[in-house]
């Protein structure tokens, strides 16, 4: 932080003055940060160096790349209704390089990013979204004037980086794009540099974990505590089963037998029409989406295991239980995958839950 003090902002108009233009009042700003502090798992005090680490964001130069994607995270990080803290804090950080946000095309924007990769070099924030292509020496996917393949251009970018934050599944795991037969070698961006990268899983990720963790590295200058496939424990460390608002109706064996039914109206578990989130490790349930407004198994539908490795092809049917398949991953003593009869075969995670099935069963 004291580094950053001493660096000139990138920008003239300051955080708080843009706050002032979009009515947020300080009063707003530091309940954001007491908000994001708790988020990050934080003691309270730290709330005052979220709110200075915010108010620091635009000497941070960030560059973002796009490769084989949908650009749903980009959408997931700006998509409000209004003007909000998160997308203020976006539009703050000195952002040198996004192809979807930035006016510059074509050779002005090659420029741009050879320009940023040189002059910030050893010192600004990498995001990838996407797949990167490997197959062909990535020639699946080339970009810009030059035509250097995303391959090319995501090891180039890796080698000055402080740091590296892969936003979505598809960067850091593959995603869709390495679902079987995987023709173009799409693969997480983890595994064509020689560099740490911070994995942001979801399809897309919400914008709290994209805002946290720029906050967090700027905060401390390192990563943060990571689970075992380099996710931020604050944000993928229990599971969507856990936390989710339907997981008395587990306990109590009450679950959706198929989509329109009486259960599904009453807000059953959505286990038996193929949730995936006993499986599943993220903060859905509590951060939601869109301004904390719903998330899937909110809306109804269950759970697809969208920020674990290889979900396209582990998780699947999505609308069907995973039964005696085994995912990596799994906690082995509170996870224990066995045979319980529901009326059909279905999937008990835990002692406690297999118990309040089967009383369930007898009552009825």
């Amino acid at each position: 932080m004291e580094q950053l003090r001493q660096l000139q902002p990138r920008h003239s108009e300051s955080l708080k003055d843009k706050m002032l233009q979009n009515g947020i009042s300080r009063r707003d700003f530091m309940k954001w940060s007491a908000s994001v502090t708790a988020m990050l798992a934080l003691p309270l005090p730290f709330s005052t160096l979220v709110a200075e680490a915010a108010e620091l964001a635009n000497r941070v130069p960030l560059i973002w790349l796009h490769m084989a994607e949908c650009t749903g995270c980009s959408e997931s990080l700006i998509r409000t209704d209004t003007p909000n803290l998160d997308s203020l804090i976006f539009d703050h950080v000195s952002l040198e390089y996004h192809e979807t946000l930035m006016a510059a095309a074509g050779w002005q924007a090659e420029e741009n990013l050879e320009h940023a990769l040189e002059a910030y070099k050893g010192n600004y924030l990498l995001a990838v979204e996407g797949a990167v292509p490997t197959a062909n020496n990535g020639a699946y996917l080339t970009v810009g004037c030059k035509g250097h393949t995303g391959l090319h251009i995501v090891k180039e970018a890796a080698e000055g980086a402080a740091a590296i934050i892969s936003v979505g599944t598809c960067a850091a795991f593959g995603g869709v794009q390495a679902a079987a037969p995987n023709p173009t070698g799409a693969k997480g961006v983890y595994e064509v540099v020689n560099k740490p990268v911070i994995n942001l899983g979801g399809c897309p990720p919400s914008e709290k974990n994209i805002v946290g963790t720029l906050m967090y590295f700027i905060m401390f200058g390192k990563l943060p505590a990571l689970d075992m496939f380099n996710r931020p424990k604050w944000a993928y460390g229990a599971r969507v089963h856990d936390n989710c608002e339907r997981r008395g109706r587990f306990d109590a064996g009450e679950f959706v037998e198929e989509f329109g039914d009486q259960g599904a109206k009453d807000g059953y578990c959505l286990y038996k029409v193929g949730c995936k989130g006993p499986y599943t490790y993220n903060n859905c349930p509590t951060e939601r989406f869109n301004h904390h407004t719903s998330w899937p198994v909110l809306a109804g539908h269950g759970c697809m295991g969208c920020s674990e490795p290889n979900f396209w092809d582990d998780m699947a049917d999505f609308e069907k239980p995973l039964g005696r398949q085994l995912l990596h991953g799994l906690d082995a003593t509170t996870d224990t995958i066995g045979a319980v009869i529901l009326g059909a075969t279905a999937v008990g995670i835990g002692a406690h839950a297999v118990a309040s099935v089967f009383a369930k069963s007898e009552e009825e």
